[in-house]
Order: structure tokens, then sequence, then C-alpha cells
């Protein structure tokens, strides 16, 4: 019978990791899809804020030394391109600028908080490891 200090997780990227593209393009793409699938039936929120913390989290671990800033820049911005690309599309609201800033800032709003703490948490991991280096 194993305990959870028993359990190890293996990275599944053998070798040194994702290089800084490959860790953007992660982050996008996993991002763009659950807020595609979230988006597609309500509007976004809970399932999007948590793409978001594995986003951050997944960039970090993910990525070779190295890639630690682009892992902790991308996914604010992966959102923001991400929920411009679905409200022109699947919002239906096509490029109406007054029907884009309202969605906008209602998406912001919904995922603000999942924003705020991975931000400050993958920040802190930044700079406490390029302080013990």
């Amino acid at each position: 019978m194993s305990t959870m200090s028993d359990i190890k997780i293996s990275n599944p990227i053998k070798g040194p990791g994702l290089k800084g593209p490959g860790v953007v393009l992660l982050q996008f793409l996993l991002i763009l899809l659950f807020e595609t699938f979230e988006y597609s039936f309500t509007k976004v929120g809970i399932f999007t804020g948590i793409a978001i913390l594995i986003a951050f989290a997944g960039g970090l671990i993910l990525g070779r030394s190295g890639t630690a800033f682009a892992a902790v820049v991308t996914p604010p911005l992966a959102f923001l391109f991400s929920t411009l690309i679905l409200i022109a599309t699947v919002g239906g609201s096509g490029l109406s600028i007054s029907h884009l800033g309202l969605d906008l800032v209602s998406t912001l709003g919904a995922v603000a908080p999942f924003l705020v703490i991975g931000a400050v948490g993958s920040w802190a991991y930044y700079f406490l490891a390029g302080k013990k280096k």
C-alpha cells in the first residue's frame, strides 16, 4: 500500500524541457481550449481560471532553465488574445468596439482572481529562483 509520500510525479518531457516558444504555445493553447469550451456554453469563469493557474505552473515546471520569464509573462497575454479571438468569433459580436470592450471587461473581471493569484505566485517563484543563482 502506498502513501502520498511514496507517489512521485515524473516529468513527462524527457530531456531539458520546453524552450521559450514551446512554453508560450503550450500556455496559449491550454487557455484557448478551456476558454473556448467554457465560452461556448456559458460565460468565462472557474474552468478558464483553473486553466490559467495550470498554465502558470505548467510553464514553470515543463520549461527548461531560462524560460521562467516567458512562463510568467505569457498567461495573461495568452488570455487577452484568446479572449479577443473568442469574442469576435464565438461571441458573435464581431469587431464591434462597444461589444468588444464590454465583453472584454466582463471576461477579465471573471478570471481576475485567478490571474492575480497565478501572477503573484509565479513572479515570487521567478524572483526567488533568480536570487538563488
